[in-house]
């Protein structure tokens, strides 16, 4: 049976792209961070930016993973 993609697969895909582009945007600029809100907390250290980038990659895939779920909810199965 043929389901309707829903909106929450739009909202999926869409929060994986950001939380994705975040992650190398972090990869390449680390400090983008300091940059946007004007401080440093981790002194240069680079470990809330390597915080940051396991954060991200793990919603990137989380959000991924729902969202293939959802696609698959909406396409036909064969049995």
């Amino acid at each position: 049976m043929n389901h309707p993609i829903r909106r929450r697969f739009w909202a999926e895909v869409a929060l994986g792209s950001l939380s994705l582009a975040l992650l190398v945007l972090t990869l390449t600029t680390a400090d983008w961070i300091e940059v946007l809100f004007g401080v440093d907390p981790d002194s240069g250290s680079g470990a809330l930016e390597w915080t940051v980038v396991c954060g991200l990659a793990v919603a990137t895939a989380v959000f991924g993973l729902i969202a293939r779920i959802e696609w698959s909810r909406s396409r036909p199965h064969h049995a």
